[in-house]
């Protein structure tokens, strides 16, 4: 039978390597959570700022308070990294702009999304009217 022996000097090695073969494998992890938290808190950030452009347009117009508590609602338990997310929003004649940030200990997520407030229907009949005196 043979018999197979092994050096010491893998075992030391491998004491090297292991715990920097785990070390990038948990950076990616955590990349991984950190950019899943940023796209949440964009696209609810996104969509918060165009749901008050269009919601600028109505009659009673809208309020900060409206689109925080919308915001609040769009990232819910989504978030994995970040657990709490803060929102402010500022209302303008002509835009609405929503910044978004979380943290958690040294890392820091900051996000910015701005949506123009528009009037389409004006538009339209701007062209009706031009396309009428036209003919």
């Amino acid at each position: 039978m043979k018999r197979y022996e092994l050096q010491g000097s893998i075992t030391v090695e491998m004491s090297f390597l292991v715990p920097m073969i785990l070390f990038l494998i948990m950076s990616c992890i955590l990349a991984v959570f950190y950019y899943h938290d940023k796209n949440i808190l964009s696209g609810a950030a996104y969509e918060t700022a165009v749901v008050g452009s269009v919601k600028a347009r109505e009659k009673d117009g809208v309020k900060e308070g409206e689109l925080e508590s919308l915001f609040h609602q769009r990232t819910g338990n989504k978030c994995i990294l970040f657990a709490r997310p803060r929102a402010a929003v500022r209302i303008s004649k002509d835009e609405i702009e929503v910044t978004a940030d979380a943290s958690r200990r040294y890392m820091r997520v900051s996000v910015m999304k701005r949506a123009s407030v528009t009037e389409p229907e004006k538009t339209i009949r701007d062209l009706r009217r031009l396309k009428g005196k036209k003919e």
